[in-house]
Order: C-alpha cells, then structure tokens, then sequence
C-alpha cells in the first residue's frame, strides 16, 4: 500500500480505489435510462411526476428545437431556472443538441446576468416567466439571440396549474404575457409540436465541454469553470462508488439542493439519471414543504448543505414528522458542525456525513464513510476513488508531511479544464494537474483531511493566526445557538479582531455575557471573540453557504466611515 496515500488502506472491499468509467457524454446515460426504464418515474414535482421516456422525448424535442434555431455543437445556453421538471429536460436537452450548457442562478439581478451572457458568450438562454423582464433588459449588451420562457404552473397538476398564476402574481407583483413568436420561444409550443431531427456530434470525451459554471466571485469576477463530459460523468460514478449501498432504479433522491449549483446538478440530477432512481425536486427550501415532503414522498438519499439540516432541525415539530426513510446524506459547501451531524441523525435513523468539494472539481473531492468506520467528527473524510490529494506550503510551494497545516490540492478525473477565456487564473490554480483549492487543512496519519479555513478567512489578530471553523464549532455546542459565522473585522489596534454573528434559536434568550464565559470555557484566550452580533439571519448563497465575506465587507464599510468621522 502506498504511504502516499495512507487512506487507501481504510477503504472497504466494496468501494475501490479505481474505477473504470464509461467513456460517454453526460446525455447517453438518459438514452440508457428511458431504453431500460421507460415508464418509471424519473421526477416528481409538487404532485405530478413524469416518467423517463417523457424526460427523455421532451429533451429530443427541445435539442432539435434549439438546433433549428441555430445552435450548433460547442454554442452556450444559459438555463435559469430553479429545480423544476424543466430544467432536467432543458439541460439535456441542450447536451443533445452539441451545446453547452451554462448554469444561471435565477436570483442574478440584471448586472450579474449581463456580466455572466457576456462572458460566456450564451446565444441563447431558457428562463422562467417572472424573470422576462429581466432578462430583456440586458440582450442589447449580450450576443443572446433567443430566449425560452416556461413557467411553474406548466408543469404543476390541475387544479395547481391554475390557482399558482394568482399566487404568483400576488407574490412577484407581475404577470408576464410571452407570445411564441420572434425570437422569443415558449416551451410548452416546443413540446407540444413536432420532433424535429436532431443532427448528431461526435463528442470528445476527455475535451469537450458540457458545462460553464460560475464560480461565486468571492474574489472579483466570478469565472466561468470549464467542465468536460469526462469530469461530470466521473464524478457522478464515484460518488454511485462511495453509496456502494444504494441499488439502481430504487432509490429516491430529495432534490433541494439547486441544480444550477454544481453540487446540486452532480450528486442529484446527473447521479440520479445515470443510476435511473426518481428525483424528488422542490424549486426553494421551505421548511415546513421538505419536512412533508419528506414525509409523503420517503426519498432514501437526500445531499445537503449544513444550513438546510440546522433548518429543518430547528422546526418545533420536526418530531412529528416521519423522516425514516433517509438513508443518507452528504453535506457540502460548508463545515458541519458535529452537533447538527449527532441530532440529525438521531432523529432521522440515517447517516449524516461531512464531505468537501468546490466548482472546478465537479465538485466532490472526499467524503467520510456512510456505513462503514471510523468516520471522523470534524474531518472532510478521504479522497475519492482516483482521487488524489496534499497538503502544500503556502510559503514555498513543497508538499508537506502529516499534521502540518497549508494549501489543500487535489488532482483526479473530475477536475476542471481550466477557466473560460482566463489562461492566467487557470495557471495560477492549476500546477502540474494539482488544483489549488484555496483552502487550509491538514491530513493525519490515517490520510483523513481536515479544513481549517479558506486561505483568505483566516483571522490574523495581535500576530495569531485564527480559524474561523474552530471558534464556530464551540459556539454551535451552546444550546441557544442556531447559526454562527466568526470573521475578522478591522480594529485600529490589532488589525483584526474576531467577531461573531449569532442567529439565535427561536424562544432562546442568550447574551453576549454568557456567551462570551462559554467562548473563554473552550478557546485559548486570543481566540474568544471581541464582538457578538445577534442577527435574525445571515446572508447566504442559494445552497446555504453562508456569506463570510458580505458580513466583513459590511463592517469594513462601517470602520471606513467611523474613521473618517473621527478625522473630521
């Protein structure tokens, strides 16, 4: 066994460290699926589901619709929809079609959409109604030449399909009217009409493109990241290795996570077609709408984010759901705090696991173990099959041995080509086939890896250097704590101090005295924060990550301005 890579040893007979993957795009294992299971559900969406032959037959439709309207293999689509039936069939839809297919979050105002068709170069774009508007604002600054409009209730059962206009004109304040005609294009005209043929490409496994998507701009711009067929389709098969329990056709998987996120598209939409399970989506988290969902529907696998778990946990009546039918869940895009893990699953029965992943990997790199041990609290888990990973220096560049803290890097099937129309970032994050994830951690002697924080979070205070994540998981121990996020704020003196934002647990009362004294019982004194800041919620992304860096650019603004006042 190699001492490169102690984590080998700890794997069960039943995953194994290599796999052989199927060299094929990403839309043939739908083409598999509807030939081998045409009349089983493949989606179920507010109470109507629709089987693999329909997901299939609609894609085909919209591929050869896109086609005649001038998309040609290697051309971008956007697609800015939440988790609906129609952003399944559009995706594949454009795979189909030679396309590529470019993930748009359906929150972007028209600034954050301008800057994303421009970069990408999309031609044309698939959105909802409400968004319309938006989206028109900005085709005179972009090359978008079409633009597809669909709607929720296309897709809902009667009566839904009928009462959720109203609601959605009382909750939005508009109702928007396309007409089929132009360069505007509805897709309920698309699948009602004829199929068109679909001219085929070949399509280069390891090269081409299936997807641009947009990392968050926490530094600048937001980049595209280009993933090929390859890095999707082998992501996609190690994580069906990691849930080597898990039986094709089967399974059903909770889709909350949003499918424009890599996360949510991998681990849900593209892994659950290629094993023909049922997905269960819901287009936003809702507490009180999973907890039932879950209830009702009985997904098995249900990938998550730490927020969405301390969400539901949270729900005064979460007991009086059954949720005994989740068998699994890997949480991603932020540290799970080891006491949302315990209470998880103690009321679920399932396992709840800490895994790590970012964009320009696919995203998943390590995982803990499901059912087999040790799983190790507070620790990402190992590499994936055929994955690899180190520990490097962020002073010189060298790997580093056991136990000592720098840059995580990982190299494996799944990470990206590079970054779109960026040779510069590319080269900068890509060395010799190692990806420089930007965050800091350590690997123990079992080759279990853990983060200690993004390289740019960490806290640099009266000359220490502080984690973050280590100050939160003692703050998520105190029973009046439903989320935290520390982070280093300006101060005239120490440069930086460490503050932490609080969302309290409702009914809960807590103040900053008693939890200062509970910060001092646990945390070396330089550690404690200065500041405590009580919210009745944090900023977040539209997977849950919450917003670090909005809530230090916040109080940067307020000490800029405090400054200038002193000076005046």
């Amino acid at each position: 066994m190699s001492e490169e890579k102690p984590w080998l040893k700890l794997y069960p007979n039943e995953i194994p460290s290599t796999l052989a993957y199927p060299e094929q795009p990403v839309q043939e294992f739908l083409v598999a699926a509807a030939n081998e299971f045409p009349e089983k559900k493949a989606i179920h969406f507010m109470g109507k589901e629709f089987t693999y032959r329909y997901v299939y037959e609609s894609a085909l439709k919209v591929a050869g619709y896109l086609q005649s309207i001038g998309i040609t293999k290697g051309d971008r689509v956007a697609i800015m929809l939440p988790n609906t039936p129609q952003s399944v069939i559009s995706y594949y839809g454009v795979l189909f079609a030679g396309g590529v297919v470019v993930q748009t979050n359906p929150l972007y105002m028209e600034r954050e959409l301008e800057f994303q068709m421009k970069d990408s170069g999309a031609i044309a774009i698939i959105t909802m109604d409400i968004l319309f508007p938006r989206v028109t604002k900005i085709l005179p600054q972009t090359e978008l030449k079409h633009v597809i409009v669909t709607a929720i209730k296309d897709f809902l059962p009667f009566p839904k399909n009928i009462v959720y206009p109203f609601i959605q004109k009382k909750q939005y304040g508009l109702s928007v009217n396309v007409r089929h005609e132009g360069n505007y294009h509805l897709l309920t005209e698309i699948l009602k009409g004829e199929a068109r043929p679909v001219q085929t490409y070949d399509i280069e496994f390891n090269e081409d493109l299936a997807l641009l998507q947009y990392t968050g701009g926490t530094t600048g711009f937001p980049k595209g990241v280009m993933l090929t067929h390859k890095n999707l389709v082998s992501n996609a098969a190690m994580c069906k290795a990691w849930l080597y329990q898990t039986k094709k056709g089967q399974e059903v998987i909770l889709g909350i996570l949003p499918f424009f996120h890599v996360y949510g598209m991998t681990t849900v939409m593209i892994l659950t077609i290629m094993e023909a399970n049922k997905m269960v989506l819901l287009p936003k988290f809702d507490v009180e709408t999973t907890l039932k969902t879950i209830q009702k529907q009985k997904p098995t696998l249900f990938p998550g984010a730490p927020t969405i778990y301390i969400g539901l946990l949270n729900h005064p009546k979460i007991k009086e759901f059954d949720l005994s039918s989740i068998d699994s869940c890997i949480s991603g895009s932020a540290a799970l705090p080891v006491e949302v893990q315990q209470k998880f699953e103690e009321i679920t029965g399932g396992k709840l696991v800490e895994g790590y992943g970012l964009t320009e990997s696919s995203p998943v790199t390590h995982a803990n173990f499901l059912w087999d041990e040790p799983r190790v609290k507070g620790s990402i888990g190992i590499p994936w099959p055929d994955t690899d990973a180190k520990i490097m220096s962020t002073e010189n560049g060298e790997f580093l041995p056991v136990g000592e803290i720098g840059e995580i890097c990982v190299k494996g099937p799944q990470v990206m080509k590079g970054y779109w129309n960026r040779p510069d970032d590319t080269e900068q994050t890509l060395k010799d086939g190692w990806l420089l994830t930007g965050d800091l951690g350590y690997m123990d002697e079992n080759g279990y890896f853990y983060v200690v924080d993004r390289k740019k979070d960490m806290i640099i205070a009266g000359g220490f250097n502080i984690y973050p994540r280590e100050i939160e998981e003692v703050l998520y121990e105190h029973e009046a704590v439903q989320e935290v996020v520390a982070a280093g704020v300006p101060h005239p003196y120490r440069g930086e101090t460490v503050k932490a934002y609080i969302v309290k647990k409702e009914g809960v009362h807590i103040t900053e005295d008693e939890l200062n004294e509970f910060a001092r019982k646990h945390l070396a004194a330089y550690k404690v924060p200065r500041i405590y800041e009580f919210r009745e919620e944090l900023p977040k992304t539209a997977v849950g990550k919450i917003l670090r860096r909005a809530l230090i650019e916040e109080d940067k603004k307020k000490f800029a301005e405090e400054q200038n006042e002193a000076i005046k």
